[in-house]
C-alpha cells in the first residue's frame, strides 16, 4: 500500500485538504493561498480516520521503533496522538503553546520521565514555528526528542530550514506534491494548475503564482 497517496485520497475526499487555485484563500498573515487545509474533519470521518490513525501508527512504528511515548501539539496533535498510541500500546500527552497560569503550571501535561524518547504528533506543518516550540519544550523538561510526524506539510523551504536548525526529523504521512498529482488525476482541479501550486509552495508570499502560464 502506498501510504501517501492512500493519506492524500483520504485527505481530499472529505475536504480537509481543499485546492482552490481560481478563488485563493486569504491566511490570517495576508498571504493568498490556493490550498487551506483543516486535519480536525479526520476525527468526524470514521473510514478516512481509520486510514489515517492506521498509517499513522505504521509510520511510527517503522520510524521511530525505540518511542517510549507520543506527544501531540495542543491542540491538533492531540487527538492524533492519542488514537496513535492507543494502537500502539504506547502513553501519550500533549504540549500547550504555553504553560498554564494557574493549578501545576504545566506546559506538558502527562507523565514525561527524564530522557524518555518522545515522538511528537502533529496534524499540519507549515512554516514549522508551532512545532519547534513542542520539541524546544520538551528537550528543555529532558526528553529525547527522536523525531516528528506530521499528517501533512506545505513543504515550505522555511519549515524545512527550521527543522534543520532545530536538529530534529520530520516525516509526513503525505505531501504537497502527492496531494496536488491525485488531485489533478481525479478531476479536482486541472493538470495545468500544478506549475501554479508548486511555484506557490516555493514562495508563499509571492502573489506571482496567481497568473503564472496567463
Amino acid at each position: 500500500m502506498n501510504i501517501a497517496h492512500t493519506v492524500a485520497g483520504a485527505l481530499l475526499d472529505i475536504e480537509a485538504v481543499f485546492l482552490r487555485p481560481d478563488e485563493p484563500f486569504t491566511w490570517a498573515s495576508g498571504i493568498k493561498s490556493p490550498i487551506y487545509t483543516d486535519n480536525r474533519l479526520v476525527l468526524s470521518a470514521p473510514a478516512q480516520r481509520t486510514i489515517v490513525e492506521d498509517s499513522l501508527a505504521e509510520r511510527i512504528k517503522e520510524m521511530f521503533p525505540e518511542a517510549d511515548v507520543l506527544m501531540g501539539t495542543a491542540t491538533a496533535g492531540i487527538a492524533h496522538a492519542a488514537l496513535a498510541a492507543e494502537r500502539l500500546g504506547l502513553p501519550m500527552g500533549y504540549v500547550r503553546s504555553s504553560a498554564k497560569d494557574h493549578g501545576r503550571t504545566n506546559q506538558i501535561e502527562g507523565r514525561l520521565e527524564p530522557g524518555a524518547k518522545v515522538v511528537v504528533v502533529e496534524d499540519l506543518v507549515s512554516t514549522g514555528g508551532s512545532v519547534i516550540d513542542v520539541v524546544h519544550a520538551l528537550r528543555e523538561a529532558g526528553a529525547d526528542v527522536l523525531g516528528i510526524v506530521a499528517l501533512f506539510s506545505y513543504g515550505m523551504e522555511v519549515a524545512t530550514q527550521a527543522m534543520s536548525d532545530a536538529d530534529v526529523a520530520l516525516t509526513t504521512l503525505t505531501t504537497f506534491d502527492d496531494i496536488i498529482e491525485l488531485a489533478a488525476q481525479t478531476g479536482r482541479i486541472s493538470a495545468s494548475d500544478i506549475p501554479r501550486l508548486r511555484a506557490f509552495r516555493d514562495n508563499p508570499r509571492d502573489d506571482a503564482w496567481m497568473t503564472l502560464g496567463e
